[in-house]
């Protein structure tokens, strides 16, 4: 019978078949809706995202297959609830030196690039109903800067250690202050490719 368990922290993914199953819009919502609201059933699920239950059972037992959600305790078929194993999940293109997985990598990368671009969209459209405060707060800042490899990876080091801070009020809705709103949370820090000088790669540098 399955167990209701804490989930791991974070998840380090590896392996192209493990990345492309979650590279999925559908997926990917689901992930997002048992992360946040979970467990939840198929047709809990099929309610919340617009899909039918049979679409959604079978898709959480893809991500099931790949390790990204279990069955809770409680329910059969497709009234079984579903729960998260992580509550965070990393890929380190870096780390794979797989070309399959660095693909679908790549793939997944930009799924969740256009799920925040969609969330922020939404954000945008009913921006003034969080009223001046929160408006006031939303992150939204772009620039440049001139770093060293160890810079940016500093940055990198920094913002995923103010992340983990509020990482356990995901699983546990007692640690959440009030007045706490579920945001969304992103980064991204690269080297821009018109920066890049010809015939110039990390061992001229």
């Amino acid at each position: 019978m399955p167990e209701s368990r804490e989930p791991q922290p974070v998840r380090v993914l590896s392996g192209a078949q493990t990345l492309r199953a979650l590279a999925h819009p559908v997926r990917l919502k689901l992930l997002e809706l048992v992360s946040l609201r979970g467990p939840l059933t198929a047709s809990q699920c099929a309610a919340l995202v617009g899909e039918s239950p049979s679409s959604c059972s079978f898709h959480l037992r893809q991500l099931a297959k790949y390790g990204y959600v279990e069955e809770a305790p409680g329910g059969t078929g497709r009234n079984r609830p579903w729960q998260m194993t992580s509550v965070s999940h990393q890929w380190s293109p870096a780390q794979d030196s797989d070309v399959a997985a660095r693909a679908a990598g790549a793939a997944l990368s930009e799924r969740f690039r256009e799920r925040t671009a969609e969330l922020h969209r939404e954000y945008a459209e009913v921006a003034a109903a969080f009223g001046p405060q929160w408006t006031e707060a939303a992150l939204d800042l772009t620039g440049n800067a001139y770093l060293t490899v160890a810079e940016l990876a500093e940055i990198q080091a920094d913002l995923l250690a103010v992340m983990s801070r509020y990482l356990d009020r995901i699983t546990d809705p007692s640690q959440r202050p009030a007045g706490a709103r579920l945001v969304h949370l992103a980064a991204l820090g690269f080297p821009r490719a018109d920066g890049l000088e010809p015939g110039m790669d990390d061992s001229d540098a």
